[in-house]
């Protein structure tokens, strides 16, 4: 049956919806809307359900990416993906399914244009090759290494893909995250400087629905007196380890307010502290209450 098909596709197109527009929220919709086309359409005709449902989603994604920039650029305060747990959203068998998944690579997919991000994703994550890519985005397949190669060297340029096969275990991860909560919570500055790299940033996302930082927090002197800060104010808070984007993540309670903590940890230091507070953006992370 046609319907059975597409579910056994669904993992794999929310996956990709997801990694494209980096909310969960937006990936249900292009897969419903996709659902809907494909029962809409003479499947005997079709020879590949997986090539043909991969480009209808790929295509939806992309069109809603293009009028997401405007919104996000107008978010109130940084805008950052929505965290999810990695269940549900197909096989992380490759280091470049779970590369491109990550909270940090997310984030930093942020700084790509539309076509840039859709060809990267769909090259480094589901490895389509070029002449496939350029018939999904509608360019030529030589334009499509370009924008791959473009997208490649902006990520490059962060430090964060060159670092990639240096980035910790999930053990040494989860261990590392621990060390920083402790530290944090102890108001332990000496361990906390030893944690941090000295371009770390901090991001938080209130969404206006929060009280959140509205700029990022640049600099290790500056993030030490932003979690001193922090901790003055709310001592109290709850705190408790979670999976995010497949990845160890936190999920706190300060003031009443829930959180979702993730780290960009590169070469044993913590480079990017990234802070979910958007209630809105928390309904698809297991183990955090709303």
């Amino acid at each position: 049956m046609a319907e059975d098909v597409f579910e056994q596709y669904r993992p794999l197109l929310l996956g990709l919806g997801y990694r494209l527009l980096g909310s969960m929220w937006d990936a249900e919709d292009v897969v419903q809307e996709a659902y809907l086309r494909w029962m809409r359409t003479d499947t005997e005709e079709i020879r590949e359900p997986r090539a043909f449902l991969v480009t209808v989603v790929s295509r939806l994604a992309l069109d809603q990416l293009r009028s997401a920039r405007v919104t996000r650029e107008a978010y109130a305060g940084p805008w950052l993906p929505e965290p999810v747990s990695a269940e549900g959203l197909g096989p992380l068998d490759t280091a470049e399914l779970r590369d491109t998944l990550s909270y940090a690579t997310l984030h930093l997919m942020e700084r790509l244009t539309p076509p840039e991000r859709a060809v990267f994703v769909l090259r480094e994550a589901f490895e389509l090759p070029y002449d496939d890519i350029a018939e999904i985005v509608g360019s030529p397949a030589a334009t499509c290494r370009q924008l791959h190669s473009r997208a490649a060297k902006r990520l490059r340029g962060t430090g964060a893909r060159e670092n990639r096969h240096f980035r910790p275990t999930s053990q040494d991860h989860a261990a590392l995250l621990a060390r920083f909560l402790t530290a944090a919570q102890d108001g332990d500055l000496a361990a906390l400087t030893d944690l941090l790299a000295e371009d770390v940033v901090a991001w938080n996302d209130g969404g206006g629905k929060v009280r959140a930082a509205r700029r990022p927090i640049v600099g290790r002197a500056k993030v030490l007196a932003f979690i001193a800060g922090l901790m003055e104010r709310y001592p109290h808070d709850e705190v408790g380890l979670i999976e995010v984007n497949g990845e160890p993540a936190a999920r706190t309670v300060m003031g009443g307010l829930h959180q979702v903590v993730t780290l960009d940890i590169r070469d044993g230091r913590i480079h990017a502290i990234f802070g979910i507070l958007n209630p809105d953006k928390l309904t698809h992370v297991s183990g955090v209450q709303r």
